[in-house]
C-alpha cells in the first residue's frame, strides 16, 4: 500500500512548486512543447501584456493596479486583491495549481481566452522583477 501512496505523492509533486522559478520552469516546458522554437521568457513582453487591452474591457492592471507590488481592488466587487509581485507576496506563485486557476480565470476576463504558456511565463518573468 505504501508504494501506491508514494506514487500518488510523486505524481502530485509538480503541482506544488516552492518558488516562482519552479512555475517558470513548468511554463517553459509547456511553451517548448507548444513551440519547439521557444527561446525564453521576456519580462518586457510580460509588462506589455499586463498593461495592454486584449479585446475585452479589462486589462490585468484594471484590478491588480499599475504597481503589482501593491494591493489591487476588484473593479466590480471592490474586494481587495493581494499584491501579485512575488517580492511583495511570496505565497502568490508558490503553487502551480493555484497559479493555473487564477491565470485561467483572469485571462478569460482580460483576453476572452486562456493565456498561452508563453504569456503566463512572460507575465511571471516581469512580476518577478517588480520590487
Amino acid at each position: 500500500m505504501r508504494p501506491l501512496l508514494l506514487a500518488f505523492a510523486l505524481a502530485a509533486a509538480p503541482a506544488f512548486a516552492a518558488a516562482p522559478s519552479d512555475l517558470l520552469a513548468e511554463f517553459a516546458a509547456q511553451a517548448k512543447k507548444e513551440s519547439p522554437a521557444f527561446a525564453g521568457f521576456s519580462a518586457e513582453r510580460g509588462r506589455a501584456f499586463f498593461t495592454a487591452a486584449h479585446g475585452k474591457d479589462w486589462r490585468c492592471d484594471t484590478c491588480h493596479g499599475a504597481n503589482p507590488a501593491q494591493p489591487g481592488k476588484h473593479t466590480v466587487t471592490g474586494k481587495a486583491i493581494a499584491p501579485l509581485a512575488p517580492a511583495a507576496n511570496p505565497d502568490r506563485f508558490a503553487n502551480l495549481d493555484k497559479a493555473e486557476k487564477w491565470f485561467k480565470r483572469n485571462c478569460g476576463d482580460v483576453a476572452g481566452r486562456p493565456c498561452t504558456p508563453l504569456e503566463k511565463g512572460d507575465v511571471l518573468a516581469w512580476l518577478a522583477t517588480v520590487k
